[in-house]
């Protein structure tokens, strides 16, 4: 088996698992585009919106279903394992954990057993330890399991940890991607950054904390998926990220392409955590996701910043100004209805 971009992974079928998903059907689009036969694994709840019915084929299924993963893995040559359950709360974090790690282990276990040829695992700039000094961290320090906070993040540990385990004593032939934080159309559901996009577009976010997130196109993130399967060194991870951004920044680009003026309170995290308490103990009585959380403002203590100089240079990564992401997540936040 080649590691180069040669033949050795041009062809054959491939598939996504989180297809439906904001990163995973931005995955399904490029590999499409690339010209590769496409198997979609979905699961029956799952809305199709993001999917085209016609360029691709869908499997049916949960991660956690062996004998569904088994049935989906039928003549399968590689597996993009890109669904994960990305929620900064949960009513039961176990329900976060069972996902990301139990459904991680049973996609590699069956790709295994199916002879799958390469994989890339999607993991999270959330398993990677911050630099204390605040210069944009790499691929070298892994964050402990201990450090972790909140389900997601502990959860996304566990199972890369598990993963690379399997690479080193098992054979699997995985490639590892730790995408930052994308932002760009398809945000369904929308992910925690896709709220406060939303929120701020609203005019609904009057203050913020001082804090920095690592900002990145989500279709760059898909072509980096597309360039670590036929580019990347097995064993290896890739950070897939973008620009280095304040959040109040963020919010003031927010504010100038939607014509508002941005958020002007920098607010003390403090102050902040009895409302983020109140808003967890109304979503346990109403089930809907709170928009703060006492694990997010935990987050913000740090600023989010990463370098992707590895991708660039061994995947021949690009990406786009993060602002371009910003204006096609409003432009599709708008149509799609979620701003008014």
């Amino acid at each position: 088996m080649g590691n180069g971009i040669g033949t050795a992974f041009n062809n054959g079928p491939v598939l996504i698992t989180g297809a439906s998903g904001f990163v995973g059907s931005a995955v399904v689009a490029a590999f499409h585009e690339a010209g590769y036969t496409v198997r979609a694994l979905v699961r029956a709840s799952s809305p199709r919106t993001n999917l085209s019915q016609d360029e691709i084929t869908f499997a049916q299924g949960d991660i956690c279903d062996p004998s569904a993963m088994a049935a989906a893995l039928r003549d399968v040559r590689y597996v993009i394992h890109v669904a994960a359950d990305y929620r900064l709360w949960a009513p039961s974090p176990d329900d976060i954990m069972r996902t990301n790690v139990e459904g991680t282990r049973i996609v590699m276990e069956e790709a295994m057993r199916a002879g799958v040829e390469r994989i890339v695992y999607t993991s999270s700039v959330a398993t990677l330890a911050i630099n204390p000094d605040g210069t944009p961290a790499d691929e070298s320090r892994s964050l402990s399991e201990a450090a972790a906070v909140g389900a997601y993040k502990r959860s996304k540990v566990v199972a890369e940890r598990l993963v690379q385990e399997m690479i080193d004593h098992q054979g699997l032939p995985a490639v590892i991607v730790n995408p930052s934080t994308p932002v760009g159309p398809r945000d369904v559901k929308p992910t925690p950054t896709g709220r406060i996009i939303v929120e701020a577009a609203s005019g609904r976010m009057p203050g913020f904390v001082d804090t920095g997130l690592n900002l990145v196109h989500v279709d760059d993130v898909a072509a980096g998926h597309l360039a670590a399967m036929r580019k990347g060194q097995v064993g290896q991870r890739y950070i897939l990220g973008g620009e280095n951004v304040r959040l109040s920044t963020m919010l003031e680009d927010i504010a100038s392409l939607v014509g508002r003026h941005p958020p002007f309170l920098k607010l003390p995290r403090s102050l902040i955590y009895p409302v983020a308490l109140g808003a967890e103990a109304m979503a346990r009585l109403t089930g809907r996701t709170p928009f703060v959380t006492l694990d997010g403002l935990r987050m913000a203590r740090h600023r989010m910043f990463f370098t992707d100089a590895k991708a660039r240079r061994e995947l021949g990564y690009t990406t786009r100004p993060y602002r371009e992401g910003l204006a096609d997540a409003i432009a599709w936040f708008r149509t799609s209805g979620y701003l008014r």
